[in-house]
């Protein structure tokens, strides 16, 4: 009998917790159960939910992302032997970045000209680099290797030349192409990158509640999520990753302070293409300092406040900046955030 009303009394105080925590999270959004039905309609359509898996890894094997994540960490292909992939795309410490203005590469006094984003979610955009030029993955891994700021690998021949002369690569790539003709050529490598990167899917608590759990978002979130969609912010910022799938112009309403790096104009020669860059994934958005292409912006409140001004022509006050950073906050990969909390 004492054990049953125990289990009652733990009932009612847990229903007791949870209602104070609604009303908490209600004064905190300032949202009805109206609007709050409304701002999670909203958000399902403007952005809906990351899918579960990336498009082309249907065809993936396990042998093939193993050979991947090999790959992505293997330092002989650059050519001082000193980076990889991993080296400007953290995914095992940081969120798939290396955090720095723009990178340092395998030469030594060579720094690349742009910031380097982060790998997850990568294989969800539209086109690869800030400019777009690499249709995929597969062609985007291709390009770093050869980068003379970069891994600085004189050529394909020399790339392949490199892995080959590793032992364990042999077996390594008859497991992952058993019906290859040819097994260790520079399309194959991009390839298995390729597939590696396709399994660096981020989940963070929007998936909770996009999945239908309101309370995985705070009232405080929730409140940054609205402004974030009533100030304009979604103009750009659509779509899964909230964002990577449009260029638009850096400085639509004021001029950008650096107009040295012209975007895909630099590529093109096209007038409209001038400072033209892909628009940020803003998925762990608040783990990726720097931001913007120049990696100009040292915090995510700087970033916020100035693509108010150049892109909407708003003056965000502080505490709509950091109602905005709220929500921001919860793009985050949760296990990845957790991770990095402890360090």
């Amino acid at each position: 009998m004492k054990k049953y009303l125990l289990l009652i009394a733990i009932s009612f105080a847990l229903i007791a917790s949870c209602g104070k925590k609604t009303d908490s999270d209600a004064k905190e959004s300032g949202l009805n159960p109206m609007q709050e039905t409304e701002l999670f309609n909203k958000a399902k359509t403007l952005f809906g939910a990351l899918p579960g898996k990336m498009p082309g890894s249907e065809n993936d094997t396990p042998d093939l992302v193993s050979l991947g994540k090999k790959l992505y960490h293997e330092k002989a292909l650059s050519l001082n032997n000193n980076q990889s992939c991993a080296t400007c795309h953290d995914v095992e410490k940081l969120a798939g970045v290396d955090n720095q203005i723009t990178s340092k590469g395998s030469v030594e006094g060579k720094i690349g000209t742009r910031n380097s984003p982060t790998v997850l979610n990568a294989g969800f955009q539209i086109a690869q680099f800030w400019d777009m030029r690499a249709k995929d993955l597969v062609e985007q891994a291709k390009g770093p290797v050869l980068n003379p700021a970069e891994m600085a690998i004189k050529d394909e021949k020399a790339a392949v030349k490199a892995i080959s002369a590793i032992a364990e690569y042999t077996a390594l790539f008859d497991k992952a192409y058993p019906t290859a003709k040819e097994k260790i050529t520079y399309d194959n490598i991009a390839k298995a990158i390729a597939a590696f990167e396709r399994t660096l899917i981020s989940k963070s608590r929007y998936d909770k509640y996009i999945a239908g759990d309101k309370t995985a978002l705070t009232g405080a979130e929730k409140k940054g999520l609205k402004l974030f969609v009533e100030s304009g912010c979604i103009t750009c910022h659509t779509g899964p990753l909230f964002g990577g799938n449009m260029l638009q112009k850096m400085g639509l309403v004021k001029p950008y302070a650096n107009e040295t790096d012209k975007g895909k104009y630099d590529l093109t020669k096209v007038e409209t293409d001038k400072y033209m860059f892909k628009v940020a994934q803003l998925r762990n958005i608040a783990l990726t300092a720097p931001y913007f292409h120049d990696g100009k912006a040292a915090t995510l409140e700087e970033a916020v406040k100035t693509m108010g001004a150049l892109n909407l022509g708003k003056e965000f006050k502080t505490e709509e900046v950091e109602s905005i950073v709220k929500f921001l906050n919860a793009l985050s990969d949760e296990k990845l955030e957790k991770t990095l909390a402890k360090k």
